[in-house]
């Protein structure tokens, strides 16, 4: 069995993080999972302001991938499977988007002045795919829960941050009244994070499209830590 968590975050990239990269990537190797996702707060929510204010296109999609690439170089250095992704914000839907890379954030500089609609879509054209992240969860930030089935792929079940179970198993029953796949993730800000999760396949990944491959045919068995407090 390998294990992969899907839902991890960098202090390089996300504004609420403490973790480097590459202390998560160690980290992870050393509690046994086989790669990790790095999905940090995309330029329109919680990334480090020197990005979200950042004018010229390249040097932010550049400083965006920073905490990916400081993860993915250690990655390989020590034999860990890392890859990318981001965690896109909508009016409180955080929606975690895999299969795109550093130059289609190049390619696509007005990506935060389109509607969430146009994005779904430009994401979907470019084979990327869409997981709706935590849809249930309830915090100070977040100002009202927005579903959107139509516009994303699959739906996270259970997500570490959730403190109250009732928002996970409110995930389950969302993704069951749309047939949306399932997946799982940690949402790992810090290295002092007690409680990881993501997804167990019975074969190894070698790419994050092997992911969405094993996602859309209920090929992952969820890691669910007991006591979600």
């Amino acid at each position: 069995m390998f294990k992969y968590d899907t839902h991890v975050h960098t202090a390089e990239t996300s504004d609420c993080a403490s973790a480097p990269g590459a202390e998560q990537v160690r980290r992870y190797k050393a509690l046994g999972y086989d790669g990790i996702i790095i999905t940090d707060h995309f330029i329109n929510g919680n990334c480090r302001p020197a990005i979200r204010e950042c004018q010229d296109r390249r040097e932010r999609a550049e400083l965006f991938c920073k905490g990916y690439e400081a993860a993915k170089a250690e990655g390989d250095r020590i034999g860990f499977k890392v890859w990318f992704g981001w965690e896109y914000s909508y009016q409180g839907a955080d929606l975690l988007t895999y299969g795109l890379d550093k130059q289609w954030l190049l390619d696509n500089p007005d990506v935060c002045d389109i509607s969430v609609y146009e994005y779904c879509d430009r994401v979907h054209r470019d084979g990327g795919y869409i997981v709706h992240a935590h849809p249930f969860r309830e915090a100070d930030y977040l100002r009202e829960i927005k579903l959107l089935p139509m516009w994303t792929d699959a739906a996270e079940i259970f997500n570490c941050g959730n403190r109250d179970e009732a928002m996970n198993e409110r995930a389950k029953w969302y993704a069951a009244q749309y047939g949306l796949p399932v997946t799982a993730g940690s949402d790992n800000h810090h290295l002092s994070a007690a409680k990881l999760s993501g997804v167990i396949t019975q074969r190894p990944l070698e790419t994050v499209f092997d992911y969405i491959e094993a996602v859309k045919n209920s090929e992952v068995q969820l890691i669910v830590p007991p006591d979600n407090i």
